[in-house]
C-alpha cells in the first residue's frame, strides 16, 4: 500500500466535533499555536485505524473543554504499512522535514527499535500506545514514553493462577518475533518462583501456514503437559485455536491461558473462534467503569460503527490527551525549532536532521504528566504506565466473564476493595476465583499434565546389590531378560496400581553388561537427573545432596539411622548385687527415714515410756534400734502414745511395700536371665579406636566420618549374613564392635538374629526411603499421596510379613535387658504421706508439751533470758511425766506391794 500523508489541523477536528454555538467563540479568541505532532501506524490493520480514530476523538474532547489553551496539536499521519524500515523511514521524514516536536506510535515493538534511537538523537519524545514487548525497556532512552503497559506485568497474574491450581509444569506458546519473545524470561522468573518448570518452548512464526500450526499442536500432544500459555496477536492466535479444537485439544485434560495480547481483542475475533476457546482463560488489566468511559465508547460506536474498542484505543486516547497536557505546560510554540548541527557534504539522511529546541521540556513535562484517563489512572514511572490491578477472565460461549481479580499487593481476590488494598497478605488461593467453565465444558480443573500420547513407557531404573535383596533385587531369567523383585518393588508397584490414570513403564537395571551394579546410589540419582532414567525404584534414601537435582516422594519407610551392637549375658554375681535392685537415692532417702522415724518416736515416748529412757548412748542406741527393726518387725518395745501408734500405723505399711518392692526385683536380678549390649556409647567406640561397619555404598559412610570415625576402622558389608559374621569376630581379631545403618536394615537384621544383637543410642535423623523422579515432575505429588493411601493400608502389612516376615514371632531384645533399679520416683509419694503424718504428730506433740509447761514461758524477769526458758523447757523434757497413766500405774502397784 503507498505512503498515506494526511495533516489535519485544528480547526478541521473543531469543525467536525465541536457544536455550531462555541465556534463563534473560537474566532473570537486568540489564534492558538500549532504544534506539530507526527503519527506512524499502521493504516492497512485495525489496530492502527482505531489508534487514529480515538486519536482525534481525544484532541477533540480535549481542546472542547480546554479552548482556553494556547496550543493545538496538530497531526501529520504516516503508515509504516507493517515495515520497520517504513517506519523508520516515516519517523525519519517526520523528523527532518516536517520537523514534528512528538512522534506518537509506532504500533509494533519490532518497528519502535529504531524509531527510539531517533528520537534520542533528535531529543524528540516517541510515544507508544501498543508496543509492549519488555525488551524495548532495556533501550533505556529518556525520550521513549511507554503508554501503554509492559508485557512482563502480566507475568505475576499468570504465576499466580498456575500456582492456585497446583500445576508443575507450563508450556508457552508463542509468536516467534520481538513481541513473542520479549516476555518469555519474565515468565520463566515467575513460574520458578511458584515452583514451575517450561519444560519446552513452542514457536510459532508469524506468518506461519496452516499445516506449520497442525505440526507445533501435534507435537505438543506428544507430551505430557497439558497447561499452555499463549502470547500472541489475535489473528495469529485465533488460528491456533481453531486447529486446536480440530485436533481435540480443547478438553477437559488441557488449560488454555492467553495473555493480555489477545485478550484486548475478543470482541475482534469471529464467532466460531470464540465458540472453539470456551474454557480458556485470560488475564487483561482492569479499566473502571466510569461515566467518562462509557460514554466514549458509545460516542465511538455510533462514530465508526464497530464495536470493538478495546485496550490499545483507550491508551491511544490517554496518549493523545498527556500529549496535549504536556505541550500546553512545556510552552512548546512558535519559536520551537530544530538547530541544526554541522554536517558534511558526505552526510546521510540520519546525520542531516537537527535537535529539537523544546524537546528536554516536552519529555520533561509528560514525565510528570497524570490525571484521570478512560482507561485509568494515568501515571507514569520510568517512562512506563503504572500497572493497574488485572482481571482474570474465562471464556464462556461468545463472551467473556470476569472470575477474579490479580493485584501486586494482594495476589488473587475475588473483588477488588481499594479501601484496604495493601492490608491483607497475598494470596494465591484458587478459593478466591470464581467458578471456571474449563475446556470440555468441565467444572473441575485439570490436573495439568497425562501419559504421553507417542507411546513412550517410562524407564525406572532399579539398583544391583548383593545383599539385602529383601529390599529390592535383580534377576536374569535364561533370556537375559532382567526381572525386579523386593518390597521396594511391591510398594511402588501398588502406589502405581492405585493412580487414578494408568502410567506404563518397565524396570530397568542400574547394572554393566556382567550384570553388576554401575555405581553408587547417588550416580543412580544423577542418571535421572542426565534423563536416562524417568524414575529410580529402591532403597534409595532422602538426603540433602541428592535432592539439589532430584526430586522424591514422600518416605516409605521408617526414617534414621541407628547403632547396632551385640547384646550379653551380665547375671549379678558380684558381692554387691544386693544393693542393685534399688537406686542409692532410694537407699538415702530410706535409711533417713528409718532414722528420723525412730527419732520421732523417741521424743513421742520418752517422757511416758521407761524403754526410751536411760543414759544418753542408750537412747542414742534405741532411736537407731527402733528405726531400723520395723524393718523386719522385729522391736519389742511396746509404744504408749498414740501420735506414735498413728505414726508407726502409716510408716509399717512404707516399709511393707519397699521390703516386698526389693525383694522382688533382688530375685528378678539374681534369676531371668539378664541381657546388656556391650557398647551404648558411641564415644566410647570413637576413643577406643574400634571397628565400625557399614553397609557398601551407603551414604552412612560420610555420615561416620562425620562423627570423627577413623577412616581406616570402617568396615564394608553387603549382607545380614556377613554383618552376624563380622559381630562374631569381634573388634580384636578383623570383626566389628558396632555397626551403623539405616532402621529399615537393622530391623531386618535383628529379625534374623534378635537374640544376639539390639539397637542402642540415639537415632540419627534421616527422611527414609522414596522414589526419585525428575525435578518438577508432574509425578511426585500423585505418587506421593498413593504412598500416604497405601501405607495408612493393610496392604502395606501385608507387603511387609511377604518380605520381612512376622515380626512379633522374635522378642524385642530390649524386653530381654534387666530392668532399671528402682528408683525413688517411685516410691515419693508413699514418703510423703509419712512425712505429713510424722511432722502432724510432732507438731500435736509440741502443742500439748507447751501447753503443759506456759508458766514456764511465761514467767519474768531480767534473770529470766529466752535460753534460760528454753533450758527449763529442756530440763523438764527430759523429766518423766508424773501425770502420764504409766507412771500412776506403776506407783500404784508400788505402793500395792509395800503394802502387801
Amino acid at each position: 500500500m503507498g505512503k498515506k500523508t494526511i495533516s489535519l489541523s485544528i480547526f478541521s477536528l473543531l469543525i467536525l466535533f465541536l457544536p455550531l454555538e462555541h465556534l463563534t467563540v473560537v474566532e473570537a479568541q486568540e489564534t492558538p499555536i500549532p504544534v506539530k505532532i507526527g503519527v506512524v501506524v499502521d493504516m492497512d490493520i485495525y489496530v492502527g485505524e482505531m489508534g487514529i480514530n480515538c486519536i482525534s476523538m481525544a484532541l477533540s474532547d480535549f481542546y472542547a473543554s480546554h479552548d482556553y489553551y494556547k496550543t493545538r496539536l496538530v497531526l501529520h499521519t504516516r503508515d509504516s504499512d507493517r515495515d520497520v524500515v517504513a517506519a523508520a523511514a516515516a519517523a525519519l521524514d517526520l523528523i527532518k522535514n516536517v520537523e514534528v516536536q512528538a512522534i506518537i506510535g509506532p504500533l509494533s515493538s519490532a518497528q519502535a527499535n529504531f524509531m527510539i534511537n531517533l528520537g534520542e538523537k533528535s531529543q524528540v519524545p516517541i510515544i507508544t500506545f501498543s508496543a509492549t514487548s519488555p525488551s524495548l525497556a532495556s533501550i533505556r532512552s529518556p525520550y521513549f514514553i511507554r503508554a501503554a503497559l509492559d508485557d512482563s506485568s502480566q507475568v505475576g497474574s499468570i504465576a499466580a493462577i498456575i500456582r492456585a491450581f497446583g500445576w508443575r509444569e507450563v508450556v508457552p506458546i508463542y509468536v516467534d518475533n520481538e513481541f513473542g519473545e520479549g516476555i518469555i524470561p519474565f515468565l520463566t522468573d515467575a513460574l520458578e518462583k511458584v515452583n514451575a518448570r517450561v519444560p519446552y518452548r513452542s514457536v510459532v512464526p508469524p506468518l506461519a501456514t496452516d499445516d506449520q500450526i497442525v505440526a507445533e499442536l501435534y507435537k505438543l500432544m506428544t507430551m505430557q503437559t497439558r497447561v499452555f500459555v499463549v502470547h500472541m496477536l489475535t489473528h495469529l492466535g485465533a488460528r491456533l485455536f481453531a486447529k486446536a479444537e480440530k485436533l481435540g485439544m480443547m478438553s477437559g485434560d488441557y488449560a488454555w491461558i492467553i495473555t493480555d495480547g489477545m485478550t484486548y481483542e475478543l470482541d475482534s475475533i469471529e464467532l466460531s473462534v470464540m465458540n472453539s476457546m470456551t474454557g480458556v482463560i485470560g488475564v487483561q488489566p482492569f479499566i473502571p467503569k466510569t461515566e467518562e468511559f462509557d460514554n466514549f465508547k458509545t460516542r465511538y460506536r455510533k462514530k465508526i460503527q464497530r464495536n470493538d474498542l478495546n485496550m490499545f484505543g483507550l491508551w491511544a486516547y490517554d496518549s493523545a490527551i498527556s500529549l496535549a497536557l504536556a505541550v500546553e505546560k512545556a510552552q512548546v510554540g512558535v519559536n520551537s525549532t530544530f538547530l541544526k548541527t554541522n554536517i558534511s557534504r558526505n552526510s546521510t539522511d540520519l546525520e542531516t536532521f537537527g535537535i529539537s529546541s523544546t524537546g528536554k521540556e516536552l519529555i520533561q513535562a509528560l514525565s510528570n504528566t497524570s490525571f484521570r484517563g478512560i482507561s485509568g489512572d494515568f501515571k507514569l514511572v520510568d517512562g512506563q504506565l503504572q500497572s493497574p490491578p488485572y482481571e482474570i477472565v474465562n471464556m464462556v460461549g461468545p463472551g467473556a466473564r470476569v472470575v477474579g481479580y490479580w493485584t501486586k499487593e494482594n495476589g488473587i481476590v475475588r473483588d477488588l476493595n481499594f479501601t484496604n488494598a495493601n492490608t491483607s497478605n497475598y494470596s494465591t488461593s484458587k478459593s478466591n476465583i470464581g467458578s471456571i467453565i474449563w475446556p470440555g465444558d468441565k467444572t473441575s480443573p485439570p490436573k495439568g499434565w497425562v501419559v504421553p500420547t507417542n507411546g513412550k513407557i517410562l524407564k525406572i531404573g532399579v539398583p544391583v546389590k548383593d545383599g539385602f535383596s529383601e529390599f529390592v533385587h535383580v534377576t536374569w531369567n535364561p533370556n537375559n531378560i532382567p526381572e525386579a523383585g523386593g518390597y521396594c518393588i511391591d510398594v511402588f508397584d501398588t502406589v502405581m496400581e492405585a493412580l487414578p490414570y494408568g502410567v506404563p513403564y518397565e524396570y530397568v537395571p542400574f547394572a554393566t553388561s556382567d550384570h553388576k551394579t554401575a555405581g553408587s546410589y547417588n550416580e543412580l540419582a544423577y542418571q535421572v537427573y542426565l534423563g536416562n532414567f524417568d524414575a529410580a525404584v529402591g532403597d534409595v534414601t532422602i538426603v540433602a545432596n541428592r535432592s539439589q537435582y532430584v526430586d522424591f516422594t514422600l518416605p516409605y519407610t521408617e526414617s534414621g539411622v541407628s547403632m547396632v551392637v551385640p547384646i550379653k549375658d551380665d547375671k549379678s554375681k558380684n558381692a554387691w548385687a544386693f544393693l542393685k535392685p534399688l537406686t542409692w537415692q532410694l537407699w538415702l532417702t530410706s535409711f533417713c527415714s528409718f532414722v528420723f522415724v525412730g527419732f520421732l518416736i523417741w521424743v513421742l515416748e520418752h517422757r511416758i515410756n521407761e524403754d526410751f529412757r536411760g543414759p544418753f548412748w542408750h537412747q542414742v542406741g534405741m532411736v537407731f534400734w527402733f528405726g531400723f527393726s520395723t524393718m523386719v518387725f522385729a522391736h519389742k518395745e511396746r509404744v504408749i502414745s498414740n501420735l506414735s501408734r498413728f505414726v508407726l500405723i502409716i510408716w509399717f505399711l512404707v516399709v511393707l511395700i519397699l521390703t516386698q518392692s526389693y525383694t522382688a526385683s533382688l530375685t528378678s536380678m539374681l534369676t531371668v536371665q539378664q541381657l546388656q549390649p556391650t557398647v551404648t556409647d558411641v564415644t566410647e567406640l570413637i576413643k577406643n579406636n574400634e571397628y565400625i561397619g557399614y553397609q557398601m555404598g551407603s551414604f552412612v559412610f560420610g555420615l561416620l566420618k562425620n562423627m570423627k570415625f577413623d577412616e581406616t576402622r570402617l568396615l564394608a558389608f553387603n549382607s545380614t549374613e556377613e554383618l552376624d559374621e563380622l559381630f562374631s569376630k569381634g573388634s580384636r581379631n578383623g570383626g566389628i564392635a558396632a555397626a551403623f545403618d539405616e532402621i529399615p536394615y537393622m530391623k531386618l537384621f535383628l529379625a534374623k538374629y534378635c537374640s544376639k544383637y539390639t539397637m542402642v543410642g540415639p537415632t540419627y535423623k534421616t527422611d527414609g526411603f522414596g522414589f526419585v523422579f525428575p525435578i518438577g515432575s508432574p509425578l511426585v505429588p500423585d505418587v506421593s499421596r498413593g504412598i500416604l493411601n497405601v501405607t495408612e493400608s493393610k496392604k502395606m502389612i501385608d507387603i511387609e510379613k511377604k518380605w520381612f516376615g512376622d515380626r512379633t514371632k522374635c522378642p524385642d531384645s530390649s524386653t530381654l535387658f534387666s530392668s532399671n533399679s528402682i528408683g525413688l520416683e517411685s516410691f515419693w509419694g508413699l514418703f510423703l504421706i509419712v512425712g505429713i503424718a510424722a511432722a502432724s504428730a510432732l507438731i500435736i506433740y509440741a502443742i500439748k508439751f507447751l501447753r503443759e509447761n506456759w508458766h514456764v514461758v511465761d514467767r519474768s524477769g531480767h534473770e529470766l533470758t529466752i535460753w534460760t526458758k528454753m533450758n527449763d523447757l529442756l530440763q523438764r523434757f527430759k523429766n518423766r511425766d508424773l501425770s502420764s497413766h504409766t507412771f500412776k500405774n506403776m506407783e500404784n502397784r508400788d505402793r500395792e506391794s509395800v503394802c502387801g
